[in-house]
Formats: C-alpha cells, structure tokens, sequence
C-alpha cells in the first residue's frame, strides 16, 4: 500500500509499513490505582465506558481480522500483546485461549509471538504454569527493585502494592525462567539511578525497558527545568551544556551496565541507542525512523493508536475505527497512523535539522505533543534525548580506540 504523504516534509509516494504488533486489551481495569498511571489517572477517560473483557465475537474478529493482515501482507511474525487494565484480572486461561485462537487463524508461516504486560501482583504457580504452556512471555511493570521506589504503586485502598509485586517477580524468575520477558521501570528522578538498576537486578531480569515518564509541553513531566523546554522551542532544541536531569540519570545507568565486566541483563533502550549509532534499525518507537506498526484493540473491538497517546489529550488515540466494519488496512490509511509511518519528513523543522535525528527521530511520539502545536515539535526530552545519544557515542568511540 502506498500514499502520498502530506507531512511538512513534502510530498512523494511513501510505502505503508504492515502492522506487526497487536496490542489487544485484555481487561479494561486495574487492581492497583498508581498515582502517576497516564491510562486511569491521565486525560483520556475513555475506559469508562468500556466493557470490562472483550466478548467471544471481539475475540474470534480480532483474530481473523490479525490473521487477514499477516495473510496479505506475507508476515512471517507478529507480535501479540495482552494488557490491560491488569490483563491477568481476566484469568491466565483467557489470555491462553486468545492466543491459541489467533494462532490457529494466522498462515502456517506466520509465528505468533504472545507476550503479557502485568504488574505481578496476581502471579502465581498455577497462572504461570498456564501462560508458560501457552508461550506467553510475561513482562512486569514495576518503579524499582526496593519498596521506598514503588511508593506510588498502590491498591485502590492506598496499601502499597509492593508486597505482592515482589512475591510475583520472584516465584517468575525462580519457577518460570522460559516465560519471563523483563522488568519495564519508569525512570523517577527522585531515587539514584545505579541503586534503582541495581535493585532490579536482584530479580534476575532477563532484560530491562527504562521508559521516560509520558509528559509534553502542555503537561510537562517531573523535574524539568523551564529552561531545557524553552530552549527546545527556539529553534536551538539540546545545545551542549543544556538541563538534562533525565539524560543524566539515564547516563549513569548506563555506564554502570556498560563497564560491567559481565552483561548480566538487556537494556532495550541503550541496546538501540548503540545500534542507531552504528547505522542498524531501531526496533522500538522512541528512537530512529523506522515506521511505527503497533495498534491496540480495545475490549469493545474499537481500534486505536498506542495508549501513550492517552497522556496527550481526551481522545488522541482514537480512531473511529473497529474490528468489525474496518481491516487493519483500514488504519493504516488513517491520517493519524499514516503520520507516525513518514519517518524524517514527519518530524519538524527544528528535528529535522539536528545531526542527531536519525538515532533520536524525533524521540517518542507522544513527548512532542504541544496544544494548538499537535505533534510537529520536538520532544519535551529533547535536551536528555541529546545528552544521552553523545554520551552512547562517546563511549563507543573510547571503546574502539581502545581496541586499536
């Protein structure tokens, strides 16, 4: 499929990349109540009105409608993500059937890659034996390794849901290895960097994702300086010497994980720093150019874009369309979709100036968001984004110096 492309990078015939994640929400709710979730505590309140689990129709739709695309477009794997809400509130049987389903659906020579996305605190021996016997990979979400990082994470009764998290993770890592994913840890400026990565540890990651909390310039997250976004707006968006607490706080890990003298986990968004800055495509949406292929169905059937979109504005991830009346053809024609697959000419003017953009790329899609600006402005990470990206480039310079 091809469109032309009307972003302010000009025009010319741009191939649509097909969708190779399905992010299918298993269950709309959540057992815990963080006070920083961009889902339950953001803008968006669309989840209201949503049904709790999808219906057998939305299922067995889903699933063909899946199947349809990979068919057509002669995937030879796909991605498929249960999340929720709390995916595991609509029972590790569930999920395992939902996967089973598509997997009969697709062509014999399309892998079906199931993973889940929890927050831990319903694992347990049976759950786990399920999902692990399905092929289900199960990734958690957590703050850090030790209570005092986890102080936002808590029931709707406000009792901290630390306890039952680290029970989770723990009988994951000693009683299900083949099934765990990784550990996603949102970076919070207020605790040590090294501590933070090195209490994670203690659960035996196989890999980590360190994510930058969803903020924009309409909602700026925590911590930045006025001056880092102020300077992101005049046209100068990370010079040398620019406020970068997240980037700092990025590049301490970062180094602490690089002179390991034993890689001990992944940490996806330094693996695809590294991998931008020797020419190899990123794999994730918050750096390089690459188009984006991920879409979420809803428990209604409804189709939209990422749920970090969510963070930006009532509505911003909706598309008006669903699995019923719409292929997955459909959204990639929608115009929202369509921009987020134009890589450098998507990008604004400032971006596309700035020798870092093809390892950036004009970072993640949602931090760029500015009211009456939409999305065609740099990142409000702009200056940590930079500060990171050189310091990757330094070390892998030292590094084949010292090999000379």
């Amino acid at each position: 499929m091809s469109r032309k492309d009307g972003g302010d990078g000009g025009e010319g015939d741009v191939e649509s990349a097909p969708l190779r994640q399905f992010v299918l929400k298993a269950h709309s709710r959540c057992d815990l109540a963080c006070t920083y979730c961009y889902v339950y505590a953001g803008p968006d309140r669309s989840w209201r009105a949503r049904p709790r689990t999808p219906s057998p129709r939305v299922r067995r739709r889903t699933a063909q409608r899946i199947a349809e695309h990979a068919e057509k477009h002669a995937l030879p794997a796909i991605s498929v993500v249960l999340h929720g809400g709390e995916p595991l509130l609509a029972g590790a049987e569930h999920l395992a059937e939902t996967v089973e389903e598509i997997r009969t659906l697709v062509p014999p020579n399309c892998a079906v890659h199931p993973s889940v996305q929890t927050n831990a605190t319903l694992l347990s021996p049976e759950r786990l034996r399920v999902l692990s016997a399905a092929g289900i990979r199960v990734g958690v979400s957590l703050d850090g390794g030790r209570p005092a990082h986890n102080a936002q994470r808590v029931d709707h009764a406000g009792r901290p849901a630390w306890p039952a998290t680290a029970k989770g993770l723990r009988l994951l890592a000693e009683t299900a290895p083949e099934a765990y994913g990784g550990v996603l840890c949102v970076v919070d400026l207020r605790h040590d960097p090294v501590e933070v990565y090195e209490s994670l540890l203690d659960f035996r990651p196989p890999a980590i994702d360190l994510l930058l909390p969803h903020g924009n310039w309409t909602s700026p997250p925590p911590g930045l300086p006025a001056r880092a976004r102020a300077q992101a707006l005049s046209g100068d968006p990370a010079p040398l010497g620019a406020p970068a607490p997240y980037g700092h706080w990025l590049t301490a890990v970062f180094d602490r994980w690089w002179d390991d003298s034993k890689r001990r986990t992944r940490i996806r968004l330094f693996e695809e720093c590294v991998a931008l800055l020797l020419g190899v495509p990123a794999t994730i949406e918050r750096l390089g150019l690459q188009p984006f292929t991920a879409v979420v169905v809803e428990t209604d059937g409804s189709i939209e874009q990422v749920d970090s979109l969510k963070s930006a504005y009532e509505g911003a991830a909706a598309t008006g369309l669903d699995i019923f009346r719409h292929s997955f053809d459909d959204v990639l024609a929608h115009p929202a979709v369509a921009a987020r697959q134009q890589g450098l000419a998507a990008l604004s003017t400032i971006c596309r100036a700035c020798d870092l953009v093809t390892v950036c790329g004009g970072g993640h899609y949602a931090h760029r968001y500015r009211a009456g600006h939409a999305f065609a402005n740099p990142s409000v990470y702009c200056a940590d984004l930079a500060h990171l990206i050189r310091h990757v480039s330094r070390r892998l310079h030292e590094a084949a110096a010292g090999r000379r």
